[in-house]
């Protein structure tokens, strides 16, 4: 592995607080393993084996019932998943797959509970990023459940933009049948919203988005901190 991406982890909030002997022992018997795109990681129902650390490329995170399928969220380096299966044993919610040629590194699930009981450090920056991503939950189900799909596409282009440094286009993090199933509506409804959204300072040319008028948009989408404002320092799913 190369050091900076070791830095990189060793900077993630879950483990930046390890002593460093502990931190050596417990990537001591990682796996780093590239696996090309659409590359299926993990099941949902299967044991939680490893800890996967996305230290390049890009993953998403879905589930299926009834043969209907939907996206839950999609990871970006440097980010842990399924933390929360690992450390009570359980099985996997959500599968994971590769959207683009990844990097990750893979801790044995056995290996993290036993820090997890003994390094007190590691356990309260666990339990910190847990906290953080359950309030995440939250701001996700308030903003599918009190904003219309016109509102939740403009705020998510309005956080695509924050997380590209403030850019006025960028591109599309997936595809948009995906981005369509992150913000609960069909790629049909997502067309019309970003038809509707022209109006508003947006254009969207492939998967690139333009935001020409920032203030039009911001005005139209009336961004609220208690749904929009991300968890500081969260890398974790």
């Amino acid at each position: 592995m190369r050091s900076q991406d070791m830095d990189a982890v060793r900077d993630l909030p879950i483990f930046a607080g390890m002593a460093d002997e502990n931190f050596e022992d417990l990537v001591s018997v990682a796996f780093l393993q590239n696996f090309p795109a659409q590359v299926d990681l993990i099941r949902e129902g299967d044991s939680a084996d490893f800890l996967y650390i996305l230290v390049e490329g890009s993953a998403e995170l879905f589930a299926s019932n009834e043969g209907r399928e939907t996206s839950m969220a999609i990871v970006k380096p440097i980010s842990a998943f399924i933390l929360a299966a690992v450390l009570i044993d359980a099985v996997c919610l959500m599968s994971a797959r590769t959207l683009t040629a990844s990097r990750l590194l893979m801790i044995p699930a056995e290996h993290i509970r036993r820090h997890f009981a003994e390094d007190k450090v590691f356990a309260v920056a666990i339990a910190s990023e847990l906290s953080k991503a359950y309030r995440q939950i939250v701001k996700m189900h308030k903003e599918t459940k009190l904003r219309p799909a016109f509102e939740r596409l403009a705020n998510y282009l309005l956080r695509l933009s924050h997380e590209n440094d403030g850019a006025s286009s960028f591109a599309l993090p997936a595809d948009k049948r995906t981005i369509a199933a992150l913000l609960s509506m069909t790629p049909e409804n997502l067309s019309r919203s970003f038809g509707a959204l022209n109006t508003h300072g947006v254009r969207v040319q492939g998967a690139t988005v333009h935001i020409d008028d920032q203030q039009a948009l911001e005005k139209f989408a009336c961004p609220n901190p208690l749904i929009d404002n991300p968890e500081i320092g969260l890398g974790v799913r």
